[in-house]
């Protein structure tokens, strides 16, 4: 994994966390929004869009953009917390702290997997913070205790665990528009506007043919983020002892500057990557985020004439085929035809349904070699 460049935000160490929550509203309190912006950096060329320097794929590539809200998004065990796990491991072992802000689970489960991962106990205790909320925030000493974390600990890396859990808690409905806008303004906007990258985990619907681009609840779910959404698709299931992989898909990208590290996918999303959860036994687990097949500068390989014979094999099996199955059809390297059939199942053109523990492999539309 690559170094993050210096976060936006760097305030004075020597500052308690209730001054710098005093001097966050003062700058806030001092903004006149309703005034024209000032457009010189845009218009004499100084300008530059936000980069996404929080996180980072295997190859180097960033994953979220500082002071700004993001959600991955995903259904049951498709490998959300191990995801961003790894996103907390690579901030930590460059020195950034971060805060893990959970609605759904305890420590033991949060922290037992980043000593899992390897992150060392020197590493957590100086640069991870787990808050696990079961009062709201306008209960007294709430509120103060989380701008102390804030300011204790000068997160580069915000994650909300159980988004809906949370709203719940705030006597909130996850199903108004009105409600998430308000849960966005009092809980997500006040941490990004102190230069953290702040991701919210949520669910989808079961139903994959209603569920489009959001999460469970209001369309402002999705419409109010102002970094990127991703989605988590698991292809092969994790546990201990074997390996796991989910597919991630880019399903908004307002800054624009993550969908050119990614290739085409199904409907209007892109294939960011693979989180690949590779478990050794139950205190050892590798986690990686691996870039697209065939996204590598030193390989553009995309093995079109096999994922043709794969199409070709499903196009009379409306049933589907195993993996094996489908190995054993097309021939040749097996390597090649696994790179061909994940490069379907991530374009659209084949998915994947599960029956017990076996998986079987359907022709979505027809493939052009």
């Amino acid at each position: 994994m690559s170094t993050p460049t210096e976060p936006a935000w760097a305030p004075d160490v020597d500052k308690t966390g209730a001054e710098v929550q005093a001097e966050h509203e003062q700058t806030t309190a001092a903004r006149r929004t309703w005034r024209p912006a000032d457009l010189s950096a845009v218009l004499d060329g100084t300008y530059r869009p936000p980069q996404p320097t929080v996180g980072a794929r295997d190859d180097g590539v960033g994953m979220f953009y500082p002071g700004r809200a993001h959600a991955v998004v995903a259904e049951s065990e498709a490998g959300k917390t191990w995801a961003m796990l790894a996103t907390h491991a690579h901030e930590m072992l460059a020195g950034r702290g971060t805060i893990y802000l959970d609605f759904e689970d305890d420590e033991g489960g949060v922290v037992g997997r980043l000593l899992a991962m390897g992150v060392a106990t020197d590493v957590i205790s100086k640069y991870f913070a787990y808050i696990r909320p079961e009062e709201p925030l306008n209960v007294p000493g709430s509120r103060e205790d989380l701008v102390d974390a804030l300011g204790d600990i000068k997160p580069t890396l915000v994650t909300l665990d159980g988004v809906t859990e949370g709203m719940t808690l705030h006597g909130l409905d996850p199903l108004s528009n009105k409600d998430v806008a308000q849960f966005g303004q009092m809980l997500v906007k006040p941490i990004t506007t102190l230069g953290a990258a702040v991701v919210s985990l949520d669910h989808v619907t079961k139903d994959k043919e209603s569920r489009g681009r959001y999460a469970i609840g209001a369309v402002h779910k999705l419409n109010g983020l102002n970094g990127a959404m991703y989605s988590l698709e698991n292809r092969e299931p994790f546990g201990v002892g074997v390996t796991g992989r989910s597919g991630l898909y880019i399903s908004k990208d307002r800054p624009g500057q993550l969908r050119r590290h990614s290739l085409p996918s199904a409907g209007d999303r892109k294939w960011f990557g693979d989180l690949v959860v590779t478990s050794h036994h139950e205190q050892f687990v590798e986690v990686t985020i691996e870039p697209p097949a065939g996204h590598s500068k030193d390989s553009a390989f995309r093995p079109t004439h096999v994922m043709a014979k794969i199409a070709n094999a499903l196009k009379d099996k409306p049933a589907g085929l195993s993996k094996s199955a489908i190995e054993g059809a097309v021939g040749g390297k097996h390597e090649v035809a696994r790179l061909a059939l994940e490069t379907l199942v991530n374009e659209g053109y084949v998915r994947i349904e599960r029956h017990g523990n076996a998986h079987r492999h359907i022709l979505e539309r027809a493939f052009n070699e």
